[in-house]
Parts: structure tokens; C-alpha cells; sequence
């Protein structure tokens, strides 16, 4: 029985360098980038206005006060995509708008706010308020200066990403390709939802919450039709299965009943295991094999222990696979508001609810059926063996939504 970090590591190590394709910037969100993109301009590309005012010297405005204001001649007017072809001189002034190009001579923007417009004098306005060199301008490469790392290889494309991109006029970007991923279910008690249940039926629902969690990983999912458990029928589910995707997850079937076929029958379509048990809770019975280029990932059947298992070695596969440098879940500080604990030998990921305070609550039971703790669940705790820890101390919660 392996460790979980070893187990990873095992993972991680036979993942393939992603493949990669070139797509239009406004389909590379929640993408992982396959290189570094320099920044091909300044951002800002020029010097300009954060807000509507008066481009002015700030050497003329000094003395600026409410009851003294400094008058200045107005020259001329600037919108944003327009260009001033003159030059802002000693007591001028240009009035700008929102963006509009800094003029010539200007180092500085008085917002409209702390100018008065001069009655009976229409070519001058006073100014109320003195502003320092530079105030209220965004300076050409203040963001981003040219030459510098947009966004680098691994990285998620988020929607601040992909904007930053559209704003240094890349059009489109080399990602990661999406693995296709096929998921089934094994044992002869599931039933599709909506169907009648027979006696000693239940409905299956591992396939729709793998899903789920495949595509938030950026995978590309389909479902296969449930399989009984017999020898031959799991043979070739997962031998149809394993034609038609890169990765294969399937729940059930790989622990040590007489019912538990997974593992013989990969083996007998070509596979092989690499890995079998996971010294984790709930999840331990866990598959991890290879069939020539495809991945098999077999998870317990209970749903809790499903998704936990995905979390803990499937997601960081496909992330990898799509060239991601992070693979890790979000974690965040929390404070335990009762204790949580762990009798047994395995470490315990134990499903909790974290409130808008930071304290952490168990979710309820913690039994590797009980979808109803997972529901009310926004976080994992992961509690060591032979441990129990106490109401009051600081803890990683682990998220996935």
C-alpha cells in the first residue's frame, strides 16, 4: 500500500508532455498555456488620462487654493482615440477625458472636480486644488512594459488572463490539449436514475459527479453504460472504453470480493496495474494502471470515496496532462470550531464545512457512502493517523469547488 505522495509521484511521472494546438483567444479560457508569451507593446501604450480633467504642468498649479484658484487658458479638447497636435505651454491647459493621450508638455491631469469654469471668460477655467507631477496619469508601460512576461508557460488562462492578452492584441494562444476522458460505473445493484428500482437496486450517481469534476479540470468527459459484475462484461466495457479515450475513470469493482473484476479484466485487455492501494480514507483500494499510451484510474465504488480519490490523483493527472505547472487544490486557513478525529492507521480526509468566520465544522458522517455530508461539504481536512485534533487550533481546509 502506497503513500499518497508516493502514489502521486508515480502518477506524475508517466503523464506524457501535453500536446499542443493553437486556438482563438476567446476559446482559450480556463486553458493552460503552452508558452511564454511576451508582451509584444507597452501597457499602457502611451502615456494617458485616468479620469476625466485638465492635462496641465504642475509647476503652474502650485499655488492652487479654493479661494485663490490659478487661472489657466484652455486651449484645446481631447477625447480618448483622438491625438492633441500642439503642446501644453507655461499657464495653458488642455482638457482631457478618460484615456485621452497625455499632451505635450503636461505632466500632470487636474480632475474635473477641482476646477472652476470662468464665468464670462469661456477660454479659461481656475484651477481650485494643486496637483503633483504625474497625478492622475497612467504612464506608458506602468502595467506591462514591453518585452516582459505576459502570461508563462503552465499558466491557467483565467478571464484576467485571456483580457490582458485581448489587451496586447494577441488574437490567439498555443494550449495544452483537453484529454478525453471516459467514465464508467461498475456493479449489478445500479440503476440509471429515473428507471424503477428493483429490490436491491439503487440509483448510480459517480458518473455524473466525475464528470463534474473532469470538466472543472478541464478534461472532456463521456458517460458509458453501467457494467455488471461479471468478468466478461467488465472486459469489454473497458475495452470499448479504453479505445474511444486517453484516460479511462471508472468506480467500483477494485477491491477484493468476488464480485471485484476490475483489475483482472484490465489486465486481460492488455493493461497493466501499476499500483493498487492508497493508504488514504476513505479510497484505499485504488487502481492506477497503463494500457500502451491510455491511463486507467479504477476508484471505489462508495461515492465518497470517489470523489475524493479523483480529487487526490486524478485531477493532478489531467491537469498535468494539459501542461499545468500547479496541480495542488486550494487550501485556506481555518479554525476548527469542534474536534475531528482519526482513529484508525490511514490518514482520514475528513469532509467539513468552513462559515463566512473561518471556523470549520464537521459536515456530518464521515462513512464513505454518506452523500448527504458530502452535499453540505465545501472543504477537506486531511486528519494523520491516530490523530485527533482539537476544537480551537489553525488548519488547512482543502477546497474543490
Amino acid at each position: 500500500m502506497l503513500e499518497l505522495e508516493e502514489a502521486l509521484a508515480r502518477i506524475l511521472a508517466t503523464i506524457p508532455p501535453p500536446v499542443v494546438e493553437r486556438v482563438p483567444l476567446n476559446q482559450a479560457h480556463g486553458r493552460f498555456l503552452a508558452d511564454t508569451i511576451l508582451c509584444p507593446i507597452d501597457l499602457p501604450i502611451f502615456d494617458n488620462s485616468s479620469m476625466d480633467g485638465y492635462a496641465v504642468r504642475a509647476e503652474d498649479v502650485t499655488s492652487a487654493k479654493p479661494d485663490s484658484p490659478v487661472r489657466l487658458q484652455l486651449t484645446g479638447k481631447v477625447a480618448a482615440g483622438e491625438m492633441y497636435d500642439g503642446e501644453v505651454t507655461s499657464k495653458a491647459c488642455v482638457r482631457l477625458f478618460t484615456g485621452a493621450p497625455l499632451p505635450r508638455g503636461a505632466d500632470a491631469v487636474v480632475m474635473q472636480e477641482d476646477v472652476r469654469l470662468e464665468s464670462g471668460e469661456p477660454g479659461e477655467i481656475g484651477v481650485l486644488d494643486p496637483v503633483k507631477p504625474w497625478e492622475n496619469v497612467r504612464l506608458q508601460g506602468e502595467d506591462v512594459k514591453r518585452g516582459t512576461p505576459l502570461a508563462r508557460a503552465g499558466n491557467l488562462l483565467t478571464t484576467g488572463a485571456i483580457s490582458l492578452l485581448a489587451a496586447a492584441g494577441l488574437t490567439e494562444v498555443t494550449v495544452g490539449r483537453r484529454p478525453s476522458v471516459g467514465i464508467l460505473s461498475t456493479g449489478s445493484e445500479l440503476k440509471e436514475p429515473g428507471q424503477p428500482l428493483a429490490s436491491g437496486q439503487i440509483y448510480e450517481s459517480n458518473r455524473i459527479s466525475l464528470a463534474a469534476l473532469t470538466r472543472k479540470a478541464g478534461g472532456l468527459p463521456a458517460a458509458f453504460p453501467l457494467v455488471p459484475d461479471t468478468l466478461a462484461d467488465t472486459r469489454a466495457a473497458l475495452a470499448e472504453a479504453l479505445e474511444r479515450s486517453e484516460v479511462l475513470v471508472s468506480s467500483g469493482g477494485v477491491s477484493v470480493g468476488e464480485m471485484d473484476f476490475l483489475k483482472q479484466a484490465f489486465e486481460q485487455v492488455g493493461g497493466e496495474v501499476q499500483f493498487w492501494k492508497v493508504a488514504v480514507k476513505p479510497g484505499r483500494p485504488s487502481v492506477c494502471g497503463r494500457r500502451r499510451d491510455k491511463f486507467l484510474f479504477g476508484l471505489p465504488g462508495n461515492p465518497v470515496s470517489a470523489l475524493i480519490t479523483f480529487l487526490l490523483l486524478v485531477r493532478p493527472a489531467l491537469l498535468r496532462w494539459q501542461g499545468a505547472q500547479e496541480v495542488g487544490l486550494l487550501r485556506c486557513p481555518g479554525v476548527l470550531a469542534e474536534p475531528l478525529a482519526n482513529p484508525g492507521e490511514r490518514r482520514h480526509f475528513m469532509r467539513v464545512k468552513m462559515d463566512a468566520m473561518g471556523k470549520i465544522y464537521s459536515a456530518g458522517v464521515q462513512a464513505s457512502h454518506a452523500l448527504g455530508s458530502l452535499a453540505a461539504a465545501n472543504g477537506l481536512v486531511d486528519v494523520p493517523p491516530r490523530t485527533t485534533l482539537a476544537a480551537g487550533i489553525s488548519v488547512q481546509m482543502i477546497r474543490w469547488e
